[in-house]
Formats: structure tokens, C-alpha cells, sequence
């Protein structure tokens, strides 16, 4: 029979899902929640805010029981979640409600569940005489690019926290998950030069420009699907490449000046990234060269929007067996989705992944999330408490 989380838990996961922390809205309202019942147990947060002030990471320690704040385990959540728009609920996605044994609502599988647990578990861990100190990393915008955990972590490494593992609470249905692909995706903006379709010769045609650089990204897509490297931890067990948008043109008698391609690649951690940037940077510059010599004022600019690492820690890892200890499901499998733990994993932090929830329903219409994940999520931390405490 599944086990029902406690009250507090669930009031907890029920208020942080009420707040809308859609990434384009601010989460400056859930900050202030976290920051409260911080401080309500006598823990001061540090803010890591952007660059406008209208988002935080938030960044908490709580110290051994001999005041050392270094080493110790990091409990990774983001803060945000994705839009709902154009999606059919059956409820309303910001108001939790509860029916068959699962909790409905905009986050609570991705990711406020994870951080509910933790939040209701804040007056343990204050009480608790810890051999070691246990850190909390919440993080803004990771659904567009992983955006707020870059300089969350760099804030970790300025002050020296040296954390010895890393457990990212993303929902894995509580397997253990060592691996996934890095996250890299661009856009190109083309710019060619206006004119009359029946003036072909005094126009630059963006989109023809474009098109050339769309043949080249899926030549790309194609050599690594034959060629690898591959990596059979991985339903697809190849660095995949796509074109996923494109956008030009203002009518269909006038040569197109503009045209913008949004692609991405999924890599594998044993690809050579900047190599294959600069496959496309080269490419770009190709296409650039070849339009100005009809044109001077033609252009292709080529801009990372969003990237994040890739990770593959080790099965040997201390922080495997750790996260096993205190109840995640050992697992051999690699995730197709990205999450913050590279940035963690290349701060030298060893990092798994590990959480409540079925990915399958992130980002889904009537997302939800199994009550027991909620159990065993809260189990999973009374373990890692029990085990970094000095009198276990």
C-alpha cells in the first residue's frame, strides 16, 4: 500500500505551486517564502540575484555541528517552471489538487515537489547534529538555458564550499541517474539585402542564405547519427542535431533581407564541443563571405542562446553509492532531458541526479505527481540526514 506523505510536506509542495514562477514571471515571491523559513530556523540565505534584480539563486549552508561550512552534500532545485500556455487542464494548473493518489498542478513532478520535501524538512536539518554541513542551491531560469545555476555555482566555488557530492532532486521517479547530453542551442540571424522578386540580381536572399546553413546543420546531424560517438546509455545513443525553427521573409514578391534559425545540439560528454561549434561557426562565416561578394552589407551572425554541460559521473563515485544509501534506486540509465548537474559536475563537485516524479509528465497538461515519489522523497532525506548526523 503506498505510503502518504505527511501534512506538512504536502502543505508545503501546495504553497510553492501556488506561486507562478513561470520563467518569464519573477520568483522573487517563492524567494521570500524560502528566505522565511530559512530564517525561521535560524539560517541565514545568501541571494544571488540577475543582472535586474527581478530573480534569485538562493544559496543556504547549514553547518556541521562544529561550525564547518565546507564539504558536505549540496541539494540542487530550480525555482521555475514552464509556461501552461496553450495547454487543456483539467484543473487550474496553479491551484494543487489532490485525486487518486496524485498531486495535479504546474510543477509538482518538475520540480517543486524535490523542494517542498526539503523546505518541510528544514527544522530537522536545523535540529540535527551534522558531521558535516548540508547545502541547498535553488536556482532561477533553468527551464530556458539553465540561466540563474551559472552563477549560482560560481558562487559556491568563490567561497571556497568544496561540497564532496551533489544530489539534484529533477524527477527521475527516484532512480539514480549518472549521465546526460549537454544542452547547446543557437541562433543565426541572416541578413541579406531587399528587393523586388522580379529584381532577383539586386536582392541577397536571406532565406536561400539560410537554407544552405540548414542543409549544413542536419549534414552534421547526419554524420554523427552514422558516425558517432555513441553511447548505448542513451535511447538515442548519439549527439543529435536539429533545426527547430526558422522565421524570414515579409511577402512572397519581395526578396527576403531577414531570416533567423534557431538550432540545437545534444551532446554527448565525449564529443569535443568547441570542435563542433566552430563547425558551424566556420559554416557561418562561409555563407557570410559568399553573400558579400554580391552584396558588402550582407551578414550572418551566429549566437549561443542557451548551453549547458553534459555530465557522466563515474558508477564509482562516492556520491552513487551515497544517493543509493540513503534510498535512490541504482540505475545504469542516461536521461535525454539536461539539468544543472554539469555545471555542478565541472565545479568539481560530484554530482548525481535523483528525485521525485516521472519526467514524462514535466511540461505536460495536467502535470502531476505520484503521492508515494512524494514518500519516498521524504524517506530519501531522512536517510541522508540520519547518515550525516554524528550519532548515527
Amino acid at each position: 500500500m503506498p505510503i502518504a506523505p505527511a501534512d506538512a510536506t504536502m502543505a508545503e509542495i501546495e504553497q510553492l505551486i501556488r506561486f507562478d514562477t513561470t520563467s518569464r514571471e519573477s520568483n522573487l515571491e517563492l524567494v521570500d517564502h524560502v528566505a522565511a523559513r530559512l530564517a525561521a530556523v535560524g539560517v541565514e540565505p545568501v541571494l544571488v540575484p540577475n543582472a535586474d534584480g527581478t530573480k534569485a539563486n538562493v544559496l543556504a549552508t547549514f553547518p556541521a555541528a562544529d561550525g564547518t561550512v565546507t564539504g558536505g552534500i549540496v541539494l540542487s532545485a530550480h525555482t521555475d517552471v514552464v509556461p501552461v500556455d496553450g495547454q487543456r487542464w483539467s484543473s487550474e494548473p496553479f491551484v494543487p489538487e489532490t485525486r487518486d493518489g496524485r498531486l495535479y498542478a504546474r510543477g509538482s513532478a518538475d520540480m517543486k515537489s524535490f523542494l517542498g520535501v526539503v523546505l518541510a524538512k528544514l527544522p530537522q536539518l536545523a535540529q540535527a547534529r551534522l558531521a558535516e554541513p548540508v547545502h541547498l542551491a535553488l536556482s532561477y531560469d533553468e527551464e530556458v538555458g539553465c540561466v540563474g545555476a551559472v552563477d549560482l555555482v560560481d558562487e559556491i566555488v568563490r567561497r571556497g564550499l568544496a561540497p564532496r557530492g551533489c544530489v539534484v532532486g529533477e524527477p527521475t521517479s527516484m532512480r539514480i541517474v549518472r549521465g546526460h547530453k549537454s544542452m547547446n542551442v543557437f541562433r543565426v540571424d541572416v541578413r541579406g539585402v531587399a528587393a523586388h522578386s522580379s529584381l532577383t540580381p539586386q536582392g541577397e536572399n536571406a532565406i536561400v542564405a539560410a537554407a544552405e546553413l540548414v542543409r549544413f546543420v542536419q549534414g552534421v546531424a547526419d554524420e554523427l547519427r552514422v558516425e558517432g560517438p555513441f553511447d548505448d546509455g542513451y535511447v538515442v545513443p548519439f549527439t543529435s542535431v536539429s533545426v527547430n525553427r526558422i522565421d524570414g521573409g515579409i511577402a512572397v514578391n519581395t526578396i527576403p533581407a531577414e531570416c533567423t534559425v534557431h538550432f540545437e545540439f545534444r551532446a554527448l560528454t565525449t564529443v569535443d564541443h568547441e570542435a563542433l561549434v566552430e563547425r558551424f561557426r566556420a559554416e557561418c562565416r562561409r555563407i557570410e563571405a559568399a553573400m558579400r561578394e554580391r552584396h558588402p552589407e550582407a551578414s550572418v551572425e551566429l549566437s549561443i542562446t542557451a548551453a549547458a554541460p553534459g555530465v557522466d559521473t563515474p558508477a564509482e563515485a562516492e556520491i552513487v553509492a551515497l544517493a543509493a544509501a540513503w534510498g535512490g534506486e541504482p540505475s545504469d540509465d542516461k536521461v535525454t532531458y539536461g539539468t544543472e548537474a554539469g555545471l555542478f559536475a565541472n565545479a568539481g563537485i560530484p554530482t548525481v541526479v535523483c528525485g521525485p516524479g516521472d519526467i514524462a509528465q514535466a511540461h505536460a497538461p495536467d502535470e502531476f505527481i505520484e503521492l508515494d515519489q512524494i514518500a519516498r522523497c521524504e524517506a530519501f532525506v531522512d536517510r541522508l540526514l540520519a547518515d550525516l548526523s554524528t550519532q548515527h
